[in-house]
């Protein structure tokens, strides 16, 4: 299994807007394209809050295959549509990571 790792520091300001839009907007979205099985969003503790909250969700794909898929297909549109929704106010770190155990 592949999991796709977005850590995204949140600024104060939006974070409750942007909280409900990744999960009744931008997750779901995700989540029609057929490529991943499930999902987690987790919100870090003990990290420094005073600028705003973090979050990681991680998306489960099956393969490799269906990772390179997405990412061909709709990881760039999806970018962009969150860049002009947040701008600078919601930084991401992506990671791959492969499950061995």
């Amino acid at each position: 299994m592949i999991i796709y790792n977005i850590t995204s520091k949140i600024d104060s300001s939006i974070a409750k807007n942007w909280l409900h839009w990744m999960l009744n907007e931008h997750l779901p979205e995700i989540m029609n394209t057929g490529y991943f099985t499930n999902y987690q969003i987790a919100k870090l503790i003990n990290v420094d809050e005073l600028d705003g909250p973090t979050y990681a969700i991680q998306y489960h794909a099956n393969s490799i295959t269906d990772y390179n898929k997405y990412i061909n297909e709709f990881a760039t549109p999806l970018r962009q549509k969150t860049q002009q929704l947040w701008g600078d106010k919601c930084i991401s770190i992506r990671t791959l990571m492969e499950v061995v155990n």
